[in-house]
């Protein structure tokens, strides 16, 4: 995969955060110029990072229904609300990535969640819509990081192709580190399809047991 040009931090703002259950901490919010895909990506900087640590760093894809809405047909919004968590403990940086429906678009997701009703399973009814599976490129993500100079990271993340990726940008990827299960009667079809379908690190017997 070839190497991406350099991106350049553009701002910096501090912004309090108070989630649903309470919940509080201070992100300072990065935002960039010369990502390739042009697309607003932020980089939130939680807690503090020694010198000499690795930070702890996740890469999470926008969901409007899950993040916003907190929909139970995913576990964005409970991996989010836990990443910033972690995060703020270790001190590292949550990437925010607008990439709605692993990178389809909300519409899009919204008709394959219509799909998903009639019986097939997310990566299936992306298909029949003709659209990828899992249409992101993580190339913004790695200049973000490279831009804020976090060129080994600790991948908070259930996704081998989060790592693989980052690892062909450049970025070395010290330890994969898995969220917990956030499993709701409506998202178990969706995290199963996630551990059949792309080998997510979800164990299943909790999710059926």
């Amino acid at each position: 995969m070839p190497q991406p040009g350099p991106a350049t931090v553009r701002s910096r703002v501090r912004i309090p955060l108070t989630f649903p259950d309470g919940y509080r901490a201070e992100a300072e919010v990065t935002t960039f110029h010369g990502l390739e895909d042009g697309a607003e990506h932020l980089a939130l900087a939680f807690g503090t990072v020694e010198e000499g640590a690795t930070p702890l760093v996740r890469l999470h894809s926008e969901c409007l229904t899950g993040d916003v809405f907190g929909s139970d047909r995913c576990d964005c919004g409970p991996q989010l609300r836990e990443a910033v968590e972690r995060i703020a403990e270790a001190g590292g940086y949550l990437l925010y990535l607008r990439q709605e429906g692993r990178g389809i678009g909300l519409y899009n997701k919204l008709d394959a969640y219509a799909l998903q009703d009639s019986g097939l399973d997310t990566y299936e009814a992306n298909a029949a819509l003709g659209l990828p599976e899992d249409g992101r490129d993580y190339t913004a993500a790695a200049q973000m990081l490279a831009a804020l100079d976090a060129t080994t990271v600790d991948l908070l993340s259930n996704n081998p192709d989060k790592a693989r990726q980052l690892a062909d940008l450049g970025v070395t990827v010290r330890h994969r580190i898995p969220t917990g299960v956030h499993l709701s009667e409506s998202n178990v079809r969706y995290l199963t399809a996630k551990v059949e379908r792309t080998g997510h690190s979800i164990e299943l017997p909790r999710l059926v047991g």
